[in-house]
């Protein structure tokens, strides 16, 4: 069962027994506020549990032992690491038989749902394999590219805007990777564009929170402009965030290697959508490198990626402070002689 189908199976009836796993925290922070509320319980017959703590068999008399106020209660029951291959060493034993048995036959005055934070499942287990036959069952990965314009539509059509395709292209660039700040981003600016508005790239543009992503390509912009005050300005405002150099040389090798890639493709003959399917990158991400390959000659792309690998050295071996080598870096990218 996917997220849109467990949306719809809790709006009509609340499993008894349910289970959330995977690593996208929007899907199931979403679920869970969706149980709660269709449950209607009160906070007091709301009850957490982190099985890394505490038995699976205190959980299940819990669950077994009827709410002494209103008629239901909900129990999450977090990191239920027996449901996966590699076994965590705990200070006491789990009962898996006592949960087996309650899977198979529960109680109809509570609602257990467990939260396992995993990519995956050994589906070789008999857990597992009861679960998935008695169970509300849901994975909660991340979604895929080819699932973005799906998602945006549901959340645009939900919050009573349009996204035009430019304004699309970048936000699928930026956050297909976090939906949570994705949702929080369209919500700012629904409200900016008001009921029926239309998001233009420009909206996106001007009020879209700058992310790793986005202060790599500015960086790279500066580079090409050779304005080092820019590109140490937006250093200094990354140092406010506690944002680190070594992460940052990784976003800025990625956006020169791909600029060279399609530099190298586009010598070849390789049209743009020729080069998207080659490399397999996001199209903006595409088009984007397409338009910078101009301000640099493959000589210089080397050098740069030569020069991104010795800093990211220096900082790994703490051969020099960190703002030092970075800004030292930035100089030298700027001052590498440009040719188209």
């Amino acid at each position: 069962m996917n997220f849109l189908e467990m949306q719809k199976t809790i709006n009509k009836k609340i499993p008894l027994v349910s289970l959330l796993y995977g690593t996208e925290d929007y899907f199931i922070q979403k679920l869970k506020d969706l149980i709660v509320e269709k449950s209607k319980v009160g906070e007091e017959n709301i009850a957490s549990y982190d099985l890394r703590e505490v038995p699976i068999q205190e959980v299940i008399t819990d669950a077994e032992t009827y709410p002494f106020f209103g008629e239901e209660k909900v129990i999450f029951a977090y990191n239920p690491t027996f449901l996966t291959a590699k076994q965590e060493k705990l200070p006491f034993e789990h009962n898996l038989h006592t949960l087996e048995q309650y899977i198979q036959s529960p109680v109809d005055f509570s609602h257990l749902i467990l939260i396992a934070p995993y990519e995956k499942l050994d589906e070789r287990k008999k857990l597992t394999k009861l679960l998935r036959k008695n169970a509300g069952i849901v994975e909660c990965n991340p979604i895929k590219s080819n699932e973005f314009s799906s998602w945006l539509q549901e959340m645009t059509k939900r919050l009573q805007i349009f996204v035009e395709r430019d304004a699309a292209e970048i936000l699928e660039a930026e956050l297909s990777t976090n939906l949570q700040m994705l949702e929080s981003e369209l919500t700012k600016m629904a409200l900016y564009v008001g009921d029926g508005g239309n998001i233009t790239k420009s909206v996106v543009e001007q009020l879209l929170a700058p992310t790793m992503q986005s202060t790599s390509l500015r960086l790279v912009d500066a580079v090409i402009a050779r304005d080092l005050t820019s590109a140490i300005q937006i250093f200094k405002d990354l140092q406010k965030g506690n944002e680190d150099p070594i992460a940052l040389i990784g976003l800025l090798a990625f956006q020169f290697r791909m600029i060279l890639r399609v530099k190298l493709l586009r010598t070849k003959g390789y049209g743009q959508s020729q080069i998207q399917k080659q490399i397999g990158a996001h199209p903006y991400v595409i088009k984007i490198a397409w338009n910078r390959e101009k301000s640099f000659s493959k000589e210089n792309l080397h050098t740069i990626m030569k020069q991104l690998a010795k800093t990211d050295s220096i900082l790994k071996q703490g051969k020099m402070e960190k703002e030092i080598a970075f800004e030292m870096l930035l100089y030298d990218l700027i001052t590498i002689d440009q040719q188209a």
